[in-house]
């Protein structure tokens, strides 16, 4: 079936409210639910399950340093309308349907961090107790940003995030607040994910790989999911009427597999001013962006110029294709007052890299392997899940990891509890490549293109304890690219 194009308004998601206070703090409840979405006004209602049954989730807007606590609670069905396969780790012997929630970019407690294994579902029993809900404290101890939150049960993140459970989450502070940047109706989320729809209108998603052999379990995990549609805050391909004034858009990749280079139809300029760990030191003026999962970017678009016409973001690496055009925004609405925001010279002040601090250089490789059943498994030095955690750093030390991708495809490698800065990008021949715009920022996830290695700097604070490291790419992290990361006390420091 092929859907019209820019037929949907951009849907904006709404900003969830605390329902009361616990431990003298705001306090949220939130449910897991099944429920129906239409994703077009040409599609049928499809089975979904969101965050307080929205997809996306409702919005977090907190304030730094101000702690929250937020009940997650499991009431999804106990059977999975997506096809599970039950011989990837964390999916043997355990519930087919399991959740727990990852405040993506936070340097959360470990009991709060949506550890894998730390999972939990609806009228499970364990050792007499039910768990379905538990309640997680954030403390947004850190600088203005967005982050987003989403599922990351192991052997199933794939397939709760693809199914709608992700929302964003907002930190807001008074140094960006006195910035003249675009703010309120101007200031707009879009979380970009590709789907693909079965005819009835249902979602999608593979029960094997294409040209499956007859050894291969079914259902069996894919190495990739690439959908043949865009859809932006759960809309296939929607518009959004502006004004000729300048937007703030805070982007969001939270698709499966796919990298966008996020560009214009009219191959117009805009000002990157912020990644995932908040505004940049100074903006970059760019035409696109590459933009992997889990990536967050912060861009000013300035319609001014662009009064009674219509441009489409696009995708730059599928133009070719009907992939390829994302949105579209018509500058349709009048301007309602002057436009007196503006962009910054100097936006905010990035903390020095510590690179007189480092303890330990680590180099570590993403490398192919296979399976039992002779099934492409990415791994990190060839190690699994389950093998012995090597990657135990000291609390308070600063490393530095270096990423050899020996792989043909590009992976978004993300680090749980630290952010972190780019250091360099060397080619297979170690010579030197030009930075990326966003690595001029603070980051928790970065793009590791093929055949290159990515030097990232890091210091491991503010908590001890078990944490997770793993590629965004989510077919990946299922099977088998994801390590321990366990933080340490420094023993010789308590003494």
């Amino acid at each position: 079936m092929e859907l019209r194009k820019f037929v949907d308004a951009l849907p904006i998601p709404s900003v969830i409210k605390p329902d009361g206070t616990y431990r003298g703090k705001p306090y949220y409840e939130v449910k897991m639910l099944e429920t129906l979405h239409r994703f077009h006004k040409d599609l049928p209602k499809a089975k979904v399950w969101g965050y307080n049954g929205l997809v996306p989730g409702p919005t977090f807007e907190v304030k730094k340093d101000e702690d929250i606590y937020v009940k997650w609670q499991n009431k999804l069905p106990l059977k999975h309308f997506l096809p599970v396969d039950t011989t990837i780790h964390g999916a043997m012997d355990t519930p087919e349907v399991r959740t727990v929630v990852h405040l993506h970019g936070s340097p959360s407690e470990p009991a709060s961090d949506g550890h894998p294994e730390a999972w939990f579902t609806r009228n499970y029993k364990v050792t007499g107790s039910h768990f379905e809900k538990k309640i997680y404290h954030y403390t947004n101890a850190m600088r203005a940003t967005n982050l987003w939150y989403h599922d990351h049960a192991l052997g199933i993140t794939r397939l709760n995030v693809y199914a709608g459970l992700a929302g964003m989450y907002f930190i807001r502070d008074e140094k960006e607040k006195s910035l003249r940047l675009p703010k309120g109706k101007y200031e707009v989320p879009l979380v970009v994910v590709d789907r693909s729809f079965n005819p009835d209108g249902s979602l999608f998603y593979p029960s094997q790989p294409r040209n499956p052999s007859p050894d291969l379990p079914n259902p069996s995990i894919v190495p990739a999911f690439f959908g043949d549609t865009v859809t932006v805050n759960g809309k296939v391909w929607p518009f959004l009427k502006v004004e000729p004034r300048k937007y703030r858009f805070r982007l969001l990749n939270a698709s499966n597999t796919r990298t966008y280079k996020f560009q214009f139809s009219n191959n117009m300029p805009f000002f990157l001013i912020g990644t995932d760990g908040g505004l940049l030191a100074r903006p970059i003026q760019v035409s696109s962006l590459d933009v992997s999962p889990a990536e967050r970017i912060d861009i000013v678009v300035d319609f001014s110029q662009l009064k009674g016409q219509n441009v489409v973001l696009q995708d730059g690496f599928e133009l070719d294709s009907e992939i390829g055009n994302i949105m579209q925004f018509k500058v349709a609405k009048e301007l309602c007052a002057p436009d007196r925001s503006q962009v910054p010279e100097h936006l905010s002040t990035l903390p020095p890299i510590p690179l007189d601090q480092v303890r330990k250089i680590r180099r570590i490789t993403l490398n192919d392997s296979e399976d039992e059943y002779g099934r492409l498994m990415l791994l990190f030095d060839d190690k699994t899940w389950s093998d012995h955690p090597t990657e135990t750093p000291l609390i308070g030390s600063v490393e530095i990891w270096e990423l050899v991708n020996q792989t043909p495809g590009i992976h978004p490698i993300h680090i749980h509890l630290v952010d972190f800065r780019i250091i360099g990008r060397f080619d297979a021949q170690g010579n030197k490549l030009p930075p990326l715009p966003a690595d001029f920022g603070i980051k928790d996830t970065v793009l590791v293109d093929a055949n290159q290695t990515v030097r990232l700097i890091m210091k491991f604070q503010p908590y001890c304890g078990d944490y997770v490291w793993h590629c965004h790419r989510l077919e990946h992290e299922d099977h088998d690219m994801m390590r321990p990361l366990i933080v340490r006390p420094d023993k010789k420091k308590k003494d």
